[in-house]
């Protein structure tokens, strides 16, 4: 017996030590791939940054983000380049891909909407294609300032047939309770909230549809975004395509992989909304780049990011369709702030 426990020990001191050396190994080698994997990924949620702060000093991770960024827009979507076209009759249209198709050809019994499932290697989910964007609008959690609520319950409350998170929410040290969002928040023509961050409205910029159904992505404040039109905004970004131009990514780890959310429209009037999963333990999710070229294969005129991570979901008549994970490793979102939903 005792030799029995002396060999498990030995064994396990072995394993230990290998795991150690191929841990120092991965994060401190020559090859960069793990340490931009990793610091781009811990730095791109509101919570883990620590993985990457207590390996690496402030000039390896500065390097190592530079490398991989987007770069800003300078200029706001134009609404003018949003025409609205109607499909009623495609039987002898001639589609230029399959996205297309896919997009166009509505389930058969249902015109409200339709869900189509992405795959990929990296990361998987799905996109919701929306036929009526005046049935869009943003809605919050009813323990406004105090407590989120899930998407399921809130999709519940509103009669939603299709939800997905929205902006993002006060999240000191990852510990919010998801009851103040941040930014502009606009709901059915109503200044919900504004809140400023050192004097900005940060997160991005501001994610609006107008009265006439139109995604606008661009800066302004609550008052000029009620001026213009919005009827129901968030903040967030970063914005990924603006009037059909995709934002200019360097290196290919920009924002590190993780869950995902974003939100987009097509020139011709049609909503997407976009939830991606994965597992930032196992080198799963997406990054910006991902997001885009899912969206430039549908078709995305102006699109953008949404809160993702472990807020990263969408809802199905109430149910969540996707497969989140939270840091505690249990299979469902976090309460949050706002949702975009269709009813």
């Amino acid at each position: 017996m005792k030799k029995f426990l002396k060999g498990s020990l030995i064994f396990i001191f072995i394993l230990a030590t290998f795991g150690i050396f191929t841990l120092l190994f991965l994060v401190y080698g020559p090859n960069s791939k793990f340490r931009d994997w990793l610091i781009n990924t811990a730095m791109g949620t509101k919570s883990h940054k620590y993985l990457a702060t207590i390996f690496y000093d402030d000039k390896t991770i500065d390097d190592s983000l530079n490398k991989n960024k987007i770069f800003e827009f300078s200029f706001d979507s134009n609404l003018d380049e949003i025409e609205f076209i109607d499909y009623s009759n495609i039987d002898n249209f001639e589609f230029k891909d399959k996205y297309e198709e896919q997009v166009l050809v509505k389930d058969e019994n249902n015109n409200d909407y339709k869900i189509i499932r992405i795959e990929e290697e990296k990361f998987d989910g799905y996109l919701a294609v929306i036929y009526d964007p005046s049935r869009i609008h943003v809605a919050v959690t009813r323990h406004f300032g105090k407590d989120g609520q899930y998407l399921e319950t809130i999709s519940e409350q509103n009669n939603a047939l299709v939800a997905i998170t929205g902006g993002g929410f006060i999240d000191p040290t990852g510990k919010g309770t998801g009851g103040e969002p941040l930014g502009i928040t606009i709901s059915n023509g109503e200044l919900i909230h504004e809140t400023l961050y050192n004097g900005e409205i940060i997160n991005g910029g501001l994610v609006g549809i107008t009265s006439d159904n139109k995604l606008y992505l661009g800066t302004a404040s609550g008052k000029e975004a009620l001026e213009m039109g919005i009827r129901d905004s968030v903040s967030f970004g970063p914005f990924l395509i603006v009037n059909g131009i995709s934002a200019k990514i360097e290196g290919d780890l920009a924002g590190g992989r993780s869950p995902r959310t974003a939100i987009a429209q097509r020139k011709d009037g049609i909503f997407l909304f976009l939830v991606l999963d994965g597992d930032r333990t196992l080198g799963r999710g997406a990054t910006y780049k991902d997001i885009i070229d899912v969206m430039e294969k549908y078709g995305a005129y102006n699109a953008t990011c949404l809160d993702g991570g472990s807020s990263a979901g969408m809802t199905v008549n109430h149910k969540l369709i996707n497969n989140p994970t939270t840091k505690s490793g249990k299979h469902m979102t976090r309460p949050i702030a706002t949702a975009f939903i269709y009813k």
